[in-house]
């Protein structure tokens, strides 16, 4: 596990398989940032989704419920 250096792909010291691996890692790392931004949009829509159609759908007398496929 990577501490809290920090380290460049363009440090002369680390070895060319280092480097691959530092960049590799870079590439998931940024990969995963833009995945969990995208999980935030989808689930704020999903419950924009979710509040109309609970808005849309009419009142049931109590004990009735409404079951989805």
């Amino acid at each position: 596990m990577l501490d809290e250096r920090c380290i460049s792909p363009m440090d002369d010291t680390l070895s060319n398989e280092a480097k691959a691996q530092l960049v590799s890692l870079q590439f998931v790392d940024a990969e995963l940032q833009q995945l969990n931004a995208s999980m935030a949009v989808l689930q704020t829509a999903r419950m924009s989704y979710s509040k109309a159609l609970n808005e849309a759908l009419p009142v049931l007398p109590e004990g009735e419920t409404i079951k989805f496929n």
